[in-house]
């Protein structure tokens, strides 16, 4: 170690002025920059690109903490990280917002046109566009910002235009008039991903309708009586014995007075309403479906905005759907034609955009081949080859259980609708001549412009991201070199929208998987098991909590938090596990480097005076690394933080600096020396397991433990190898020796009410404590004097303990006052008897058993247990007294 700098170590971690400083310094100093090095390999990872408007959430804290771990880690052993950020221009939610913001100026986008609208969506994401990745910086994120991305930068959009023409030429790509999933709030289509369905409490209405030529009535159920306007048929099962005679007669429409057939089809649910089932074709996918197999009329009844248009009467035009719902209620009351209402519970899809129930709408939209035959073979779609990939285990899902999920929907897959009503995005590369209709699509217009019409359409957001993986590097030299990228961090809400869409993309255009491993987070819960989010107001600031308790207290408890597959419940108070980690850590260093201005630090002295407590730590740290590896190479970061706290807290600070503390004292300068230098050293090389989790504190004593050159990071040092020679298993025993001993001792001072300033004296029976280990057991259990031996015959009045093959006694006398310890424990013991037997009494009562809620009775018997074993524990003590 070079000569350390004579600088005050501040007694209490300061986050607030440490983290600005050295997240400038690794900025300044490129280290978490990548080039192509064809001499490492490269470990890349590519960020999920959040909304470009977006702000920090705690579900991205935990996703990017993730990310962070695992590219700090691979940086450190020697790889080529590569952590990709960037932006998604979010169609949808930025239009949402300009349109609102524009709104609100008394400005409507459509009277000032695309191209100007356009440039409000350019200045709006400049404004406010970029905000989460500064946020994100605070966090202490390791990416390469000079790789940045945006899915809306200039070679970004030609390389999804590229696609598109990629995909439409090659017949994957196609237009068609179908039923899609309708926001009318964002006037377009959305896919059935973007559909969340909400169980609502509605309505189930009767409606009669008149059979023609006869003077009864057809009964119908439905949950939507204002569909009934577009109503082209009356569907009943061939099966159901109640309707054989009205099977091929009409029914009379009402209030559109039109005459509408009454036909059989084996879709019709018996048992549903009434067995008869109102059919509109153009409003309800299933009807659809039944009106193609009857040749029924299709009659749209709604504009893009849900309000009904001119195909229904006069009277019931330009009305909001659930106006007309309203009316058509009305009015069949009127005419005497409803025969019961029933409260009714179903689900209902809504736009997850949008936040309004969508409409089954029939429209003009492009749609990318996904499908798959019944034999899973692949025809002409594109999920074959992104199914098997992942079957032949080239794609890892962690946790495994995802596949299950994956392969369910990708085998039951229907084609992508990919075109979206909307303006800001990637537009449709479809231009169709003004005169002929011809169809021209390339990537560049066609030379004559001003004879064709482009597509108005822009691509569903999905459609430019499913390309992240690839497209987020600028050159084919780069691709080669960086694709397939090593890891995805993602959440498994959108393993539908971006993952298989992306295996899909790497498959097809660069006919390779994008990654090798998904990791899928965890879903943020407050306590009371609620999905955290703004809109609930149960979800905090997350810069504000990085304030409270510093960014690696906030990292370090959402991991620790957060098991692999489970979901976390947060909440802010719990950063105390962190921030006392923290100064745990920074409490360990200033101990060290106080006494380092006192003590030499010489590396020549390494080797040299290494006693029992070296080899034990030595051997453990290795133990633990070796935990640590498996636990990384398995996902299990939150097994990892396990492991590295109980090291740091338990066996570092607690009991190793606790045994060198004396040696510090030696009169030996030689012996303080050498022991000091092993020990910076050691905790130089636990910070560097420790940084990937809490960059920031570790950069600051890693960097006060000596001299170091400009420009050199704790981020880029190298990762501890581990030697397994150096797990030493005899030393391991004997420190687990050590340590019960001193803890059956700690127990006998708690449980006979000893205080921790009096010293004591111990008798210790065994053949296996060895001279060495006397003086760290009697320092690390406040004991004067220790008589070790195998014939030792235990004391009278004294306490007593077993570990492993060894009997602890401490004698009493002089210690505590005898009688009044009898006395104190004596009537413990008969208040426990009496609520023992109270408990016995209720557990034995059948009437408490069986009404009593099953988690109380619970209770009650482990309370039994715990009462049992404290009462055996005070009656042995008792005797030890006696």
């Amino acid at each position: 170690m070079a000569e350390k700098k004579q600088k005050e170590i501040p007694k209490a971690y300061d986050p607030s002025v440490v983290e600005d400083k050295w997240y400038k310094y690794w900025q300044d100093n490129k280290i978490f920059h990548s080039e192509i090095d064809e001499s490492k390999e490269p470990y890349v990872i590519p960020i999920p690109p959040p909304n470009v408007t977006g702000m920090l959430t705690m579900g991205h804290i935990l996703n990017n903490t993730l990310q962070d771990i695992f590219i700090r880690t691979k940086r450190m052993q020697g790889y080529n990280a590569c952590w990709v950020p960037g932006t998604d221009h979010a169609s949808i939610a930025t239009e949402t917002k300009v349109t609102n913001y524009l709104s609100e100026q008394g400005i409507n986008k459509y009277e000032i046109g695309r191209e100007e609208f356009i440039k409000h969506c350019w200045e709006w994401t400049k404004e406010y566009g970029g905000i989460i990745n500064q946020q994100l910086k605070k966090l202490g994120v390791s990416c390469d910002w000079d790789r940045e991305r945006f899915t809306m930068d200039d070679d970004y959009y030609r390389e999804v235009i590229k696609a598109f023409v990629e995909l439409y030429k090659d017949e994957k790509i196609y237009r068609g008039y179908r039923m899609v999933n309708w926001c009318p709030a964002s006037k377009s289509a959305i896919s059935d991903e973007e559909v969340i369905y909400k169980n609502v409490n509605g309505k189930l209405w009767y409606l009669k309708y008149p059979v023609v030529g006869t003077d009864k009535y057809l009964v119908v159920a439905t949950t939507r009586p204002e569909t009934m306007l577009g109503d082209t048929g009356v569907a009943v099962n061939p099966n159901d014995e109640r309707y054989k005679d009205v099977i091929g007669k009409k029914v009379l429409l009402p209030i559109a007075e039109r005459e509408i057939p009454i036909f059989a089809d084996e879709y019709v649910d018996m048992e549903f309403g009434t067995g008869a089932v109102k059919v509109t074709p153009a409003h309800d996918i299933n009807d659809n479906e039944m009106g193609q197999r009857h040749n029924l009329k299709v009659i749209n009844i709604f504009n893009d905005d849900a309000s009904t248009n001119d195909n229904v009467p006069k009277d019931f035009r330009g009305l909001d759907r659930f106006d007309a719902r309203k009316k058509v209620i009305a009015r069949f009351e009127e005419l005497d034609l409803i025969e019961k209402i029933e409260d009714h519970q179903h689900k209902v899809g809504y736009s997850e955009r949008g936040g309004v129930p969508i409409e089954p709408y029939l429209s003009d939209q492009w749609f990318m081949k996904m499908s798959i035959d019944s034999a899973g073979l692949s025809g002409d779609g594109l999920a074959k080859a992104a199914i098997d990939v992942v079957k032949e285990g080239k794609i890892n899902f962690y946790p495994d259980h995802w596949k299950k999920t994956y392969f369910h929907w990708m085998e039951n897959i229907r084609d992508w609708c990919i075109s979206r009503q909307l303006w800001w995005g990637h537009r449709i590369p479809v231009w169709y001549h003004k005169e002929t209709g011809e169809i021209y699509c390339d990537i560049e217009p066609p030379k004559d412009i001003a004879n064709w019409k482009q597509d108005e359409d822009v691509l569903d957001t999905w459609a430019s991201s499913w390309l992240w993986a690839h497209a987020i590097f600028r050159t084919e030299e780069e691709r080669k070199y960086y694709y397939p990228t090593s890891t995805l961090v993602t959440g498994p809400d959108i393993i539908f929208f971006w993952v298989a869409r992306m295996i899909m993309a790497g498959m097809y255009f660069r006919k390779d998987i994008p990654f090798r491993d998904v990791y899928f987070t965890s879903i943020i819960r407050d306590m009371k098991g609620k999905k955290m989010s703004k809109s609930l107001g149960n979800s905090p600031d997350p810069l504000d909590v990085i304030k409270e308790y510093s960014a690696d207290a906030l990292r370090f408890t959402v991991i620790y938090l957060a098991p692999l597959g489970q979901d976390v419940l947060f909440s802010v108070d719990k950063c105390e596990i962190g921030r006392n980690f923290a100064n745990k850590i920074w409490n360990a260093g200033r101990f060290l480097l106080m006494n380092a201005q006192n003590i030499p630090v010489n590396n020549k002295l390494l080797e040299k005076h290494i006693d029992f407590a070296d080899e034990w730590i030595t051997s453990h740290f290795h133990l633990t690394l070796a935990l640590l590896n498996t636990a990384m190479d398995n996902f299990e970061v939150n097994n990892a933080t396990k492991i590295l706290y109980s090291f740091v807290w338990n066996d570092f600070c607690d009991w190793y600096l606790e045994m060198i503390k004396t040696r510090f004292y030696s009169d030996n300068d030689e012996v303080k020396s050498a022991t000091l230098t092993r020990a910076l050293k050691l905790f130089a090389e636990m910070l560097k397991l420790v940084h990937p989790f809490m960059p920031f504190i570790t950069e600051e004593l890693w960097q006060l433990i000596e001299e170091r050159k400009d420009g050199e990071s704790i981020s880029t040092s190298e990762y501890p190898k581990l030697n397994s020679d150096l797990i030493k298993p005899s030393a391991e025993s004997e420190m687990e020796m050590v340590q019960g001993i001193v803890y059956s001792i700690r127990n006998i001072r708690g449980e006979m009410n000893i205080p921790p300033s009096k010293i004591i004296d111990a008798h210790i029976k065994s053949s296996e404590v060895k001279k060495h280990q006397i003086d760290y057991i009697k320092k690390l259990a406040k004991v004067e004097n220790i008589i070790v031996g195998e014939d030792i015959e235990k004391p009278g009045a004294s306490a007593s303990a077993v570990f492993s093959k060894s009997e602890i006694y401490i004698p009493l006398k002089g210690l505590i006052d005898l009688d009044v310890e009898r006395q104190r424990i004596e009537k413990e013991i008969n208040r426990l008897e009496n609520s023992i037997k109270g408990i016995e009494n209720k557990l034995s009562n059948e009437k408490f058993i069986n009404n009593a809620p099953a988690d109380v009775v619970e209770k009650e018997k482990a309370k039994q247990m715990d009462w049992t074993e404290k009462l055996s524990k005070l009656r042995e003590i008792l005797s030890n007294l006696n």
